[in-house]
């Protein structure tokens, strides 16, 4: 811990204020205040002696036990209920994304991990699920940051761009079901996903309808994160073990089975009357050890490098981003939500 605490405390003092301003510019997010903050210090700061050991430890544990707390804001039973209805867009948007980011990666030739991270993170839930991805797949920093930097980017224009295109396509303006379908399952982050939602309860006075109806469906897509990275890690282990490197056990994703047991306790607690609301403190907490971890990720950033490097991974975003965006509406459409 004495070797960790100054790089700790080195990231836990750039988040404080990224926070706050992601607080405050909720389209961008505190996450993406951090990495930009931690890009911009490591510029100046290029000798990390004592403190690199903590940035790295931050960048990595911290990470995964943001991931561990973040189950504990999910309830499965309301999930699965309430979720039903979208269910199929779900899937189908996952799928989308997927699969896209697997045919572009290999069109582009792009890097493999890079490639994953942005097919989960549009596919997903942005960058919860590029936090939750990361260490499975032994993503480096500087991947990690290109990724989130990709997805936040698609994640502005669409809490900008989408309400615009909710109207001129037009969905409900009595209703917030059909908008928040949209915004639930074609928007990536959650940040954003409630800029949207709560851009669309505003302009049509429908309250929080479309906030409500937004965040459910995103709930039940976050649920994605388990089978997927269980079975990335499996495909690494798989790979690993043949190249005589790793073992199973070593790689094995364990802080995901934490996550789960999480999510458990959640449903469990509610099923018995209690608010689930007790565990906002430690959704909050795992909302700023993400920040922190980002932060980390930022210091160990060449912004450089990721600005050179960065072209073809803004493409496979948008094809990943376009796809999913084409498929919830042809979707919707069928299922006459609009």
């Amino acid at each position: 811990m004495k070797k960790n605490l100054p790089g700790i405390v080195v990231c836990f003092l750039i988040a404080i204020p990224a926070w706050f301003l992601g607080q405050w510019l909720t389209v961008v997010g505190g996450a993406v205040f951090a990495i930009l903050f931690g890009m911009i210090i490591t510029l100046f700061w290029k000798d990390k002696k004592g403190a690199g050991a903590g940035i790295k430890f931050t960048s990595k544990k911290i990470l995964q036990w943001a991931v561990i707390l973040l189950g504990f804001g999910m309830n499965l039973n309301v999930v699965f209920q309430t979720g039903k209805q979208s269910l199929p867009i779900i899937i189908a948007t996952i799928t989308t994304s997927l699969v896209i980011a697997v045919l572009m990666h290999k069109v582009l030739k792009t890097d493999t991990k890079v490639a994953t991270l942005i097919g989960v993170g549009s596919s997903i839930c942005g960058g919860s699920a590029i936090a939750a991805t990361a260490p499975v797949i032994d993503a480096n920093d500087e991947e990690v940051a290109q990724s989130i930097s990709v997805i936040f980017f698609y994640n502005v224009l669409a809490a900008i761009l989408f309400p615009i295109l909710g109207r001129l396509l037009g969905f409900s303006t009595t209703s917030g079901e059909a908008f928040g379908i949209f915004a639930g399952t074609a928007v990536n982050d959650t940040s954003s996903v409630t800029a949207a939602a709560a851009t669309w309860d505003s302009m049509w006075n429908l309250g929080s309808q479309t906030l409500d109806k937004a965040v459910t469906v995103k709930l039940t897509r976050t649920l994605a994160i388990i089978p997927i990275t269980l079975v990335l890690a499996f495909i690494r282990a798989k790979k690993e073990k043949s190249e005589a490197k790793i073992s199973l056990k070593s790689i094995f994703p364990f802080f995901i089975l934490f996550f789960v047991l999480a999510s458990v306790i959640t449903t469990v607690v509610s099923s018995l009357g209690y608010l689930a609301s007790v565990f906002d403190p430690l959704k909050t907490l795992s909302k700023f050890f993400i920040v922190m971890a980002m932060a980390a990720i930022g210091l160990n950033t060449d912004v450089v490098k990721l600005v050179k490097t960065g072209g073809k991974p803004l493409i496979l975003g948008a094809t990943c981003w376009l796809g999913i965006t084409v498929v919830s509406l042809i979707l919707q459409y069928a299922m006459n939500l609009w």
